[in-house]
């Protein structure tokens, strides 16, 4: 029995022996062993590489991705006591580009979005993500009941930690860390992007903000107004009228930019006048009772000049449209409504049993700027620390957005120009509207441009992201960007799989705020070569 024993020891020791062997030998086990400040690796992933079957691939068409051999590290974060933040940070091992792609989160957040990390990692990049300290779908928001640090995680920290985390890791694993940092997200995961300008500006050296969430607390705000005034007797706008309200800004604004394409290029200098809808007779779908008149009024109105409302022509798409977000299935069930009282119930009354039928203007001004602003709106127009080591910021925005009002980052970006100088803000800062595109993607416009840095077009002129790094990396001022419609059934397939021309409908050029793109009247109206950028 003795000697069993001692057997048994021997061989224990000669396999852990092996095992430390091998993880002196290779960086990414290493990586298991790294001292951090509150924060662990709790576990490390060495792949090898190759084409993986994915099941979001098979939803946008393409179920096969290559996948880069990477280093993949799983981490949990603890800045508080009460912080529980999980984090993945993917590293090239070889044909690293020395450059840091930090992802942001949608609506809630609450996952990691690891096909998105994938395609980052395909062009060489270094990538890190977070679910912000909590799992949950991103329009579910018990987690934040009683939970205040965890709002913090969720406001900025998680993203600001991770990033700072991420360098520590490339710089174990590589020798050397990140010669370039940049972030890129949308909608909420713009807002992410602004809070790291704004309030972590060391963290990354350009960042490139989609559709940002400015201020929550401001937006939350008016959705909550606009659905009070679509709840008013006679006032809902269900969805089977939706297409009659797009056909009539169409008529009234299509033209505007020199072509007649369903898509309104100018959506700023459109003079539409919803009367032109008001049934003559008898109310069918494709025309709006007096009431509902005024619903539409205060969709495109909003509350008041602080919280905008949305631009005529934003209607066209279905689910991702004003289908979803305005009308939703029923009376009281839009998107909007969703959203706020998951924001309300668990951000900022703490009351899970709280209705939109309880809503009160005044109060809810008040709780929504007491409870949101300081950890989530993201409007400060300061960005001279920023600047001053060299960060660019570019931001993009759709003017066909349901969600999210156009002009709120329009304000924000003039804001920007007042607070820094117009001068010094262009030497950092550029915006771009885009016609056509809804919330982050899809839309009757040309909406893909590079928004994911996924699609492995390396020219500045038809990829906004490079065009973000040529500008940091080697002063190439922004211009113009080419933009794709593509025939894809799925919208998110021209975000992650290869360029195909075959699928091309029209391209559209895509214009350095506040120009706009217009056609030359000679050349094809569906190449963007076609258009020239003017002032409005």
């Amino acid at each position: 029995m003795k000697f069993a024993c001692i057997v048994t020891a021997i061989i224990a020791a000669a396999f852990s022996v092996g095992c430390a062997s091998k993880a002196a030998d290779d960086p990414c086990e290493r990586l298991l062993g790294l001292k951090l400040d509150k924060a662990r690796v709790t576990s490390v992933d060495n792949v090898s590489g190759g084409k993986k079957f994915s099941f979001f691939g098979m939803f946008v068409g393409s179920p096969f991705f290559k996948v880069p051999p990477s280093c993949r590290v799983s981490l949990e974060l603890t800045p508080t006591p009460d912080s529980l933040i999980k984090s993945e940070v993917w590293i090239p091992t070889k044909d690293w580009n020395g450059k840091l792609q930090g992802l942001g989160n949608g609506g809630l957040a609450g996952s990691i979005q690891k096909m998105i990390l994938v395609a980052t990692l395909q062009q060489g990049y270094a990538v890190a993500a977070t679910d912000t300290g909590h799992e949950a779908k991103d329009d579910d928001g018990r987690w934040a009941l009683n939970h205040p640090e965890k709002i913090r995680d969720y406001g900025s920290r998680a993203i600001h930690e991770t990033t700072v985390i991420a360098k520590q890791l490339i710089k174990a694993y590589h020798g050397e860390g990140p010669k370039y940092s940049y972030f890129g997200s949308c909608s909420n995961g713009g807002r992410q992007g602004l809070m790291e300008a704004q309030r972590y500006p060391e963290d990354y050296d350009a960042i490139m903000a989609g559709a940002p969430a400015v201020n929550p607390s401001g937006g939350l705000l008016n959705w909550g107004w606009l659905q009070q005034q679509l709840a008013k007797p006679g006032a809902y706008i269900s969805k089977d009228k939706i297409s009659a309200i797009a056909a009539a800004t169409l008529k009234a604004c299509d033209a505007s930019d020199g072509v007649t394409d369903g898509v309104i290029g100018e959506p700023q200098s459109c003079k539409f006048d919803p009367t032109v809808l008001l049934c003559a007779g008898k109310e069918t779908d494709s025309c709006l009772t007096a009431p509902q008149i005024q619903g539409l009024k205060a969709i495109y109105s909003g509350m008041d000049g602080k919280h905008l409302g949305f631009m005529p022509g934003a209607e066209l798409g279905g689910d991702l449209g004003w289908e979803n977000w305005f009308s939703g299935s029923g009376p009281g069930k839009a998107k909007e409504i969703v959203f706020f009282e998951e924001y309300y119930r668990y951000l900022v009354s703490g009351d899970p049993s709280w209705s939109f039928k309880q809503f009160d203007l005044e109060v809810a001004r008040e709780q929504l700027h007491k409870h949101l602003h300081e950890v989530l709106d993201a409007e400060d127009p300061d960005l001279s620390r920023f600047a001053a080591r060299g960060g660019k910021l570019i931001m993009y925005h759709g003017w066909n957005d349901p969600a999210l009002p156009p002009g709120v980052t329009i304000n924000y970006y003039e804001k920007v120009r007042e607070r820094m100088g117009k001068e010094e803000a262009d030497k950092f800062v550029r915006l771009y509207m885009v016609p056509g595109l809804q919330h982050c993607f899809a839309g009757p416009g040309a909406n893909t441009f590079g928004q994911l840095i996924a699609n492995g077009e390396t020219d500045p002129a038809k990829n906004i992201n490079i065009t973000l790094e040529s500008w940091r990396e080697s002063g190439r001022v922004p211009g113009p960007v080419a933009a794709v419609k593509y025939d894809y059934s799925n919208p998110l397939k021209s975000l992650f799989v290869p360029l195909d021309q075959a699928h091309v409908v029209f391209t559209r050029k895509l214009c350095v705020y506040p120009q706009v793109s217009r056609w030359d009247g000679k050349g094809d109206k569906n190449v963007e070569s076609s258009y020239a950028c003017v002032s409005p």
